[in-house]
């Protein structure tokens, strides 16, 4: 892997040039993102180089893969579906759910995607509870879980067990227990994180949880109850972070500069995508 020096003062610098950059996911022995300001999903092998995959008239939007290897895309009111030809087709229609455009995804080994909305139109609307929905492999769609204080990054645990939930405004990690058929229940405190403000998770074969925090310029690995492991300081807002690499023990970090809500599709291009070295591999390595 071929990395750069960086003024972060414990990260490297990957790849930068970026708009906004969100939802890394290590597969495939590449590392795919999204950068919502360029309307793209970009996939980056372990030299820097990048194939852009798809290019999205959208914002947000966030990606996964069903257990076929089928890419699932938020598109603002829809769950698309990324065919093996190139197409893409409506596996469903979230509005009736929420009007609103729904953030994140994230897709259990069954197939059952999660998609959440913060439930208010964001930057300038009045803060209101979001929600959780999810969508079968079937397209059978119905609300999972709400009164949520903007969610955010999910992470769902290897044995299809456990959602964890990023609530930005709560500044906590929440859990749930994912049954058979996919509901959640047992919506519970699983990390408290004082002055964190978590966007983007992921969990590793440890079972503590990285975050992303964009005002406070940092990555944290954190175990259930909130204990601080680790801290990754960088110089510029952290949205979202994967564990991928050779050995799984690549933290990769997106990080731009935040200056506020309105300029997040800033053309200066402060985007970056940086890497830490991190004590574990991601969960359910490789």
């Amino acid at each position: 892997m071929s990395l750069r020096a960086s003024p972060t003062p414990d990260a490297t610098v990957f790849i930068d040039g970026l708009v906004l950059g969100e939802s890394p996911r290590w597969h495939d022995g590449r590392l795919w993102f999204s950068d919502w300001g360029a309307g793209e999903i970009i996939a980056v092998d372990p030299q820097g180089r990048r194939e852009i995959v798809l290019r999205l008239k959208s914002f947000p939007f966030s990606f996964g893969w069903a257990p076929d290897g089928r890419m699932l895309i938020v598109n603002e009111t829809r769950v698309l579906r990324l065919e093996p030809g190139g197409a893409l087709t409506r596996l469903v229609d979230l509005s009736g759910l929420c009007d609103k455009r729904w953030n994140e995804i994230v897709v259990d080994g069954r197939g059952v995607a999660y998609v959440n909305n913060v439930g208010f139109d964001f930057p300038g609307g009045d803060f209101a509870p979001g929600i959780l929905a999810l969508a079968t492999p079937d397209g059978a769609l119905r609300r999972a879980a709400g009164g949520v204080a903007f969610p955010n990054g999910m992470a769902v645990t290897p044995d299809n067990a456990t959602l964890i939930l990023a609530e930005s405004y709560g500044k906590k990690l929440t859990a749930f227990d994912i049954a058979v058929d996919g509901s959640l229940s047992n919506q519970r405190l699983w990390a408290d994180l004082g002055d964190g403000v978590p966007d983007g998770i992921c969990i590793d074969a440890e079972g503590a949880v990285w975050y992303a925090d964009v005002p406070n310029k940092r990555c944290r690995r954190v175990r259930e109850g909130g204990k601080v492991l680790q801290t990754v300081n960088v110089d510029r807002g952290c949205f979202a972070c994967a564990l991928g690499g050779a050995d799984g023990k690549t933290l990769f970090v997106v990080a731009a500069e935040w200056r506020g809500a309105a300029n997040m599709t800033s053309p200066d291009r402060t985007g970056q995508i940086l890497t830490a070295a991190a004590p574990a591999p991601g969960a359910g390595w490789p």
